[in-house]
């Protein structure tokens, strides 16, 4: 589990500390258990079969380097929702489909037809719907564990005392991108993303999930038991 105290060497987790400290973390705490090329996913979101598809093959090529990480794109306008303003991380890719930049956006919202998200000043600022946004499905060897626990000690050491601070994965794929340490492909998907970010999402969520069984995609039930 992401234990608070989990942390590396000379970094003590302040007594006040109640908040998780972020995805990258998250990753960073199960370098013990896992030798592979890996993938990682939010737990609470729809990526669809494709997805794991795509992100299996590319982790399952035997020419497959250290620094070679992975990324499912999904467009912007496809991972909005009625019910409110959601964060994405909004891509910049090259025309190899590699990626060269991700920067978190809130409080995205279509607003009179037109995608906005607000700054640092609460100015709201146009963005493309038809961007490519990271929805934290990843693919990495095991290499990955050790740029997070070198920059991990970097971010601790100035932010360990923000109760609110939090290391993410993009932070740690940017600079790795940044400094040629790593690249990281965006893999194409004809999967939908979708997910529960406020509680109206339900029966649209609920809905796609029907239709997917009805289509024969999922069968139903999805896990059988084995039990006697």
């Amino acid at each position: 589990f992401q234990e608070l105290d989990m942390l590396p060497p000379g970094i003590k987790c302040p007594p006040d500390r109640i908040k998780p400290w972020g995805t990258a973390h998250a990753v960073w705490v199960c370098r013990e258990v896992v030798q592979e090329p890996f993938a990682v996913i939010n737990a609470d979101d729809f990526y669809g079969a494709d997805s794991f598809r795509v992100m299996s093959k590319v982790l399952s090529d035997k020419n497959l380097k250290e620094g070679d990480f992975f990324m499912v794109g999904y467009r912007l306008a496809n991972t909005l929702s009625d019910q409110g303003s959601v964060s994405r991380g909004v891509c910049t890719v090259d025309a190899n489909s590699f990626l060269l930049d991700v920067v978190e956006r809130t409080h995205i919202e279509r607003i009179g037809g037109v995608v906005m998200y607000k700054n640092e000043h609460d100015e709201l600022i146009p963005v493309d719907d038809q961007s490519l946004v990271s929805m934290n499905c990843w693919g990495f060897t095991p290499v990955f564990f050790d740029y997070i626990g070198e920059m991990m000690h970097d971010f601790l050491s100035g932010n360990a005392a923000n109760p609110k601070s939090e290391f993410y994965i993009p932070t740690v794929v940017n600079q790795l991108i940044k400094t040629r340490m790593a690249t990281c492909r965006v893999l194409p998907t004809t999967s939908q993303w979708f997910g529960v970010t406020y509680p109206g999402d339900k029966p649209m969520v609920t809905e796609k999930l029907k239709q997917l069984t009805v289509s024969g995609e999922y069968v139903s039930p999805l896990f059988k038991s084995t039990a006697p």
